[in-house]
């Protein structure tokens, strides 16, 4: 899935960027606020994960801005201020959650974990498509036969799909959710042989990958 994070510490921001993608996370990191509204004006993201202290427009700023019209993506606030008025503060500003500097890589994963089964996006702690199961806190998928071996593109269409059933996604929000230049696979037949592998590996499983002529893919119980 897709996070925004938006950070003016360089080296913290290329950690958390590294760390997500190895947790299979589709990242866009920005260096300030003005940036990150941008960002978020252009793309459908799962979490944005925002400094509280970034030049030319704060954390809280770009929250205020992205409630504003309407934007219920899940805020994950980055700060070093632990009082209890400026906890408060953040969250009436519109953040969901708030992770005070330092912290730990695992805790930030279990709460943006938390945020993605959280209103409004109302996502089942477990997802389901006949008997094949995905667990987006572990990100393990299994069939009737136990685990299914999958890579990270694999997991990310797979959850992409799961996520969306009954429904078709198109080629594009494929593309944009699932790798970080989305213009490479959305001209190409990336996208298709990456489903094709995953295709072959949910045999066995009462769950098909169904083709969508001239518009994308779905997934269907059998």
């Amino acid at each position: 899935m897709r996070v925004l994070v938006a950070e003016d510490d360089p080296g913290l921001r290329s950690v958390l960027e590294r760390g997500l993608r190895e947790h299979g996370y589709v990242v866009d990191a920005v260096e300030d606020g003005t940036v990150a509204l941008s960002y978020l004006r252009s793309y459908d993201y799962e979490v944005a994960v925002l400094d509280w202290r970034m030049p030319a427009t704060t954390g809280i700023e770009v929250v205020r801005a992205m409630r504003a019209r309407g934007d219920r993506t899940p805020v994950l606030m980055l700060t070093a201020r632990d009082a209890t008025d400026d906890r408060v503060e953040g969250l009436n500003g519109g953040a969901d959650d708030y992770l005070v500097k330092p912290f730990t890589f695992a805790e930030l994963t279990a709460r943006l974990s938390a945020l993605q089964r959280r209103p409004p996006l109302a996502l089942d702690p477990v997802l389901a498509c006949g008997d094949l199961i995905f667990d987006p806190t572990t990100r393990n998928a299994s069939g009737p036969d136990g685990p299914l071996s999958l890579t990270a593109t694999e997991t990310a269409l797979l959850e992409l799909l799961l996520r969306r059933a009954p429904a078709p996604v198109n080629r594009r929000t494929i593309a944009v959710q699932v790798w970080d230049d989305e213009a490479d696979p959305v001209g190409s037949n990336t996208i298709d042989v990456h489903i094709g592998r995953l295709r072959g590996k949910l045999t066995g499983t009462a769950a098909r990958i169904e083709t969508v002529r001239g518009f994308g893919y779905r997934i269907v119980p059998t």
